[in-house]
C-alpha cells in the first residue's frame, strides 16, 4: 500500500504521538509493540518505510531489522531506528544493522516525519534508476520499453524485448533454451526451444555488433556478455 508507515515501538505515547503527525501528512500508519508482530505482517502488508524502536519486549529492534534484511520481499525497505540509546558505538550498530537513518530520543515529531519523507524519496530515485538497464552500448528502460544501441532507438517486437531483458537481468549467467520458454512463452519442452534460437537470431541482427554479446553455450541455452571480455560464441 502506497504511504503505508510501521511504527514499532512499545511506547504507546510515543506511538500513538508519532501515528497522529504521520497521519496529518496522509500516511496511514500500521502500529506495532513488538517486532515479531511487524515481522509476521510484514510481507503481506508491504509498508513504505519502517520505524523500528530499539529496546523492545522480545525481540529487540535492531535483530529484526537483520532479518528484515535477509527477506527477499522487503530486503531493500526503508527504515528508520528510533531509540534513546545515543552513543556513537549505538548509533554505528544501528547504521551497520541496516539502519538507513537514525534517531535518538527525545526527538522532534517533525523532523521525524521529515526523515520519513527523505527516506520515501530516496527510495523512490533508486527504484527510477533501477528501471534503467545499461551495458555493452545497449540501454533499456523499462518504464517505457524503449531500447537503445549506440544510443539509437532500435525497434523490438513484444518478445524480443522480454527475451534482451531477461538475458541483461541476469548478464554472465546461462540461461537454459526451456527456463527462457518458461518464463517468457510460458511454456517448455525441448520441441519447440528453436523458438528461442530464431527470436536470437533477429535480436541479433538488430543488435548489430552489440549483437556479439549474446554468447550461445552450446547445447544448453544462451547469456548476456560484455563484448569488452572478447569472448566468441560456443557454437
Amino acid at each position: 500500500m502506497e504511504k503505508l508507515i510501521y511504527i514499532i515501538e512499545d511506547d504507546n505515547n510515543i506511538r500513538d504521538l508519532i501515528k497522529i503527525a504521520l497521519n496529518s501528512y496522509d500516511f496511514i500508519v500500521k502500529d506495532f509493540d513488538n517486532a515479531e508482530d511487524a515481522l509476521k505482517s510484514i510481507q503481506d502488508d508491504l509498508p513504505t518505510v519502517a520505524v523500528f524502536d530499539v529496546m523492545l519486549p522480545g525481540m529487540d529492534g535492531i535483530t529484526a531489522l537483520k532479518k528484515v534484511r535477509t527477506m527477499s520481499k522487503v530486503k531493500d525497505l526503508p527504515v528508520l531506528v528510533l531509540t534513546a540509546k545515543d552513543s556513537e558505538v549505538d548509533k554505528i550498530q544501528g547504521l551497520e544493522g541496516g539502519a538507513d537513518d537514525y534517531m535518538t530520543k527525545p526527538f522532534s515529531v517533525l523532523e521525524l516525519c521529515a526523515r520519513v519523507r527523505a527516506l520515501i524519496r530516496r527510495s523512490k530515485m533508486k527504484t527510477d534508476q533501477s528501471k534503467v538497464i545499461e551495458m555493452s552500448d545497449i540501454m533499456i528502460n523499462q518504464e517505457t520499453r524503449d531500447v537503445y544501441r549506440n544510443k539509437q532507438l532500435i525497434e523490438l517486437t513484444y518478445k524480443e524485448y522480454e527475451l534482451l531483458l531477461l538475458l541483461m537481468q541476469n548478464h554472465n549467467q546461462v540461461l537454459e533454451r526451456e527456463e527462457l520458454l518458461n518464463k517468457i512463452w510460458g511454456y517448455g519442452g525441448s520441441a519447440d526451444t528453436r523458438t528461442i534460437d530464431v527470436h536470437i537470431r533477429h535480436l541479433r541482427e538488430k543488435l548489430g555488433d552489440q549483437g556479439e554479446c549474446i554468447k550461445t553455450i552450446r547445447g544448453v541455452g544462451y547469456r548476456f556478455m560484455d563484448t569488452s571480455n572478447n569472448e566468441k560464441d560456443d557454437i
